[in-house]
Order: structure tokens, then C-alpha cells, then sequence
């Protein structure tokens, strides 16, 4: 199960995917307010919290009766994984965790990377300007494939309900 991360969606996975079709029953899909999600099913309350996220990973795996699941979780998705495989540990096989985070914010000898003024600051600047904190935020590291980063921009850009990074800190 390839979950992808915030601003992306699971077309992030095109490259990776094929090389475990033949092996694998692969289960790609978007996490309500990404790529081809239904917005109406978006909830404020369920979806505030990663633990609505982590709520409908499971319930992908019951509807699609998945068991022995290795969850493949990138950046936040990698903490939504491990609250649902905290849940139902029967059903998760491994958890490979991309780029993962338990906490973005500083805390005591804890090192997740910003400080509260930090992220107050970025989510600051995201929720006044989106457009403008996309653009910044999409560059991939890679300056010799520009159109990384374009496609970022673009998967950013697509309609959200809310705000969700607010409960990625």
C-alpha cells in the first residue's frame, strides 16, 4: 500500500510502483482532498487530526479485505501508517517509512527541525498564500530537472477543503 504525502498525490509513486506490480498487489490511493478524492466525503472533524487519516487507511484495507499489508508512507503518511498499523498491528506486515516526522516542532532535547515560530510562520504564510508558498516550497532539490518541481507546484495547487498541514505539526 503506497501512501502518498502532503501536496502530493498517488501519482507521486508512477516510477516506484511498476517495480513491484509483478510481485505485489499494489494498492495505490489519495487521501481526501489530493489528486481524484471525492471532496465531499472530506470531514472537518475526522480530518483534522492524522487520526482520520490513519481511519481511512484502515478502512481501505477492510473494504479491500488487505492483510500482511507493508505500508509504504511518505513524509506525513508515514506517521498515518503508524497510527493505523497502531491500531490494528494484525493487519500491517511492515511500515517503510519515507521522510517520516513524528513531530515538526523542537521540543526540549527533541529535534523535529522548526521552531513553533517556524512552523507558525509557515502556516502562516500558507494559509494567506498559497499560491505563492507552493511555488517556494515545490523546488525538489533537483535544478537539473525543473519539471519536478513544476509538477509539485501543480499537485499543490489542486483544490484542498481546508488547511490539512495544520494537523501535520
Amino acid at each position: 500500500m503506497f501512501s502518498h504525502g502532503f501536496g502530493c498525490d498517488q501519482n507521486m509513486w508512477r516510477y516506484v510502483v511498476p517495480r513491484f506490480e509483478s510481485d505485489y498487489r499494489v494498492v495505490l490511493f489519495d487521501h481526501i482532498g489530493a489528486g481524484g478524492s471525492d471532496l465531499t466525503a472530506y470531514d472537518a472533524r475526522r480530518h483534522g487530526s492524522l487520526e482520520g487519516y490513519a481511519e481511512d487507511v484502515l478502512e481501505i484495507c477492510r473494504a479491500a479485505d488487505l492483510s500482511d499489508v507493508v505500508f509504504l508512507g511518505h513524509s506525513v503518511s508515514a506517521m498515518i501508517g503508524a497510527i493505523a498499523a497502531g491500531r490494528e498491528p494484525d493487519r500491517f506486515r511492515a511500515l517503510v517509512m519515507v521522510g517520516p516526522s513524528p513531530r515538526y516542532v523542537n521540543d526540549g532535547d527533541y529535534a523535529g527541525g522548526f521552531s513553533r515560530e517556524d512552523i507558525d510562520g509557515l502556516l502562516g504564510s500558507l494559509d494567506s498564500n498559497y499560491l505563492g508558498w507552493s511555488s517556494a516550497m515545490a523546488p525538489v532539490g533537483n535544478p537539473d530537472r525543473p519539471e519536478l518541481g513544476e509538477e509539485l507546484t501543480n499537485s499543490f495547487c489542486r483544490p484542498i477543503p481546508t488547511s490539512p498541514a495544520r494537523s501535520r505539526c
